[in-house]
């Protein structure tokens, strides 16, 4: 399936839209056919690639987990009085 990526040149607005056949796209936010077909780049996978958003993965995992037991530590000593 062809999804491409546009600029709508009346109002800025950049998107992504599935084109099918001989279809015109026109822009969600104002729907005006004065579009720019962007180039898009590829999604690239690869063990590099993969190790960094597990990297990335675990800190916000982390962060999160400190979170959430330095609100129940303030939970529990705001109702143990």
């Amino acid at each position: 399936m062809p999804i491409y990526e546009y600029a709508c040149q009346a109002c800025g607005r950049e998107f992504e839209t599935l084109v099918l056949g001989r279809d015109e796209p026109s822009c969600p936010s104002c729907q005006s056919r004065d579009l720019e077909r962007l180039i898009s780049l590829p999604s690239v996978r690869s063990s590099t690639t993969r190790e960094m958003a597990m990297r990335a993965a675990r800190a916000r995992d982390k962060k999160q987990a400190t979170e959430r037991t330095i609100a129940q530590r303030e939970y529990e000593e705001a109702h143990n009085d």
